[in-house]
């Protein structure tokens, strides 16, 4: 277990303790004090990174304490910038000499690296101006004891059915930080969160031999987390679902990506469609801006501004304003993501997508999920799938799947040891519909998708 700097027992205090107001202003005074520091070093721009964070994170297994870990961490950079020359340092001791020292290290870096015209801030006229409260910041004030309760009724919840022969264990973390982020056109913001997360790991078996498979739940507000009960017997009945597997042989059918794997495949659309892969001309997309690539009715959105969203931000990672958008409209790809560098390599401008995007929703097309099972009819409902086999150069997909087999519209059997494969873009131009069953534990939301056809190796 390891203890805070300042040694009192985490039984006795909140672990996300955190007086934030003290803490924006402080690191406001080391930001701009950095800047004009390294400013006075003859940089011509400069920007600073800094992230505090703690937290509490407890792991149970078979109804005893694993772990208990309290963690305090501080993570800083700064960027500058002669010219088009660029220096990058970092540190973990936010003490004056090391932050004096990580100044000149930078400016020293710059001084010697190849000039790229490319480099440089974003443009100023781009910066953010207007704050939004989005309600990221929800600490729970948890303690050692709380944390234990929690995750120990949560795995017992699980092993309540005698059909659940041993546990993996159960995990429960409460973590509240604050990033910063500051550059030397005097854009200057502070933004505190919080993340709470549960989960349980069970083992079932049968003559086939042993199942495992689990739940969890993730929120900013920890009083939107699924029960500790909920949890357990929901990776109770996961697990127990997976008995009786059976093999199915090699052939092409329809396949239902349930919301977790489904949202893998907008990942894999964000990096097709990411800057650095389109000017690096590494994408299968990269002639597709402003074209067709999924049916009429398919749409992403972008909303950065859910209260409470887990990536809620009115500013991207340089200081960029971030904007409501639709990444995809009526099937056509409306934008590629780029931060600043890589809108210059394309000769265009910024979209406020440096960092990443910012809670991304999929039109859902009204239809439950047993509803468009039926529709499938016959084929595959992927709930797992393992490996790394996506090319985006090409866009050939194939990876290790389980999930289960549908006859006549209903699920018969558990089906592992296979593969799925296809190409993104017959996948995409492929989507039949999207359901309802929305998985709201990511800042990608969507539900289950049905494609019209892919490859299913089995047997």
């Amino acid at each position: 277990m390891t203890m805070p700097d300042n040694k009192v027992s985490i039984n006795e205090r909140a672990a996300d303790e955190m007086n934030i107001s003290l803490e924006t202003q402080r690191l406001q005074e080391v930001g701009q004090g950095l800047i004009k520091q390294a400013l006075s070093k003859g940089a011509s721009q400069v920007e600073v990174g800094v992230a505090k964070d703690l937290g509490l994170s407890v792991q149970v297994r078979n109804q005893d304490i694993e772990t208990l870990e309290y963690n305090r961490d501080n993570s800083f950079g700064l960027t500058v910038y002669f010219g088009h020359k660029k220096g990058i340092a970092t540190t973990s001791d936010l003490s004056p000499a090391a932050l004096a020292e990580t100044v000149e290290a930078a400016c020293n870096i710059a001084r010697h690296t190849e000039a790229d015209d490319c480099s440089g801030l974003a443009d100023a006229s781009l910066m953010a101006t207007q704050p939004i409260d989005l309600k990221l910041d929800c600490p729970m004030g948890v303690t050692a004891e709380k944390a234990q309760k929690i995750a120990l009724e949560c795995e017992a919840a699980g092993l309540e059915n005698e059909k659940i022969s041993q546990s993996e264990g159960a995990s429960f973390s409460s973590h509240r930080g604050i990033r910063y982020y500051a550059n030397s056109h005097g854009f200057s913001a502070a933004t505190p969160s919080s993340r709470h997360s549960l989960s349980c790991v069970l083992i079932a078996q049968d003559e086939k031999g042993m199942q495992r498979d689990y739940w969890y739940s993730l929120a900013r507000d920890a009083n939107l987390l699924e029960t500790p009960g909920f949890i357990g017997h929901k990776a109770a009945k996961r697990v127990l679902d997976r008995l009786g597997s059976r093999k199915v042989a090699t052939q092409k059918s329809p396949v239902i990506m349930a919301p977790e794997i489904a949202r893998g495949l907008v990942g894999n659309l964000c990096s097709a469609i990411r800057g650095s892969n389109i000017y690096r001309e590494s994408s299968f997309l990269l002639d597709s801006l402003h074209k067709t690539i999924f049916p009429e009715f398919f749409q992403i959105n972008e909303s950065p501004f859910i209260e409470g969203g887990l990536a809620s931000a009115w500013y991207d990672s340089e200081g960029v304003a971030t904007r409501e958008q639709q990444i995809i409209e009526n099937g056509c790809l409306n934008t590629f993501l780029l931060n600043s560098y890589s809108a210059r390599r394309l000769k265009t401008n910024p979209t406020g997508h440096a960092g990443g995007t910012h809670n991304l929703i999929v039109k859902n097309s009204g239809v439950e999920l047993d509803a468009l099972i039926k529709q499938m009819h016959r084929g595959l409902v992927v709930t797992e799938t393992m490996g790394h086999g996506v090319n985006l150069v090409t866009g050939d997909y194939s990876r290790g799947a389980s999930g289960f087999w549908v006859e006549n519209g209903e699920i018969q059997h558990f089906v592992e040891e296979i593969t799925i494969a296809g190409n993104l873009k017959d996948m995409f131009n492929g989507v039949v519909a999207i359901a309802s069953d929305i998985d709201e534990r990511s800042s990608t939301l969507t539900g289950s998708w049905l494609l019209s056809e892919m490859t299913i190796a089995g047997e």
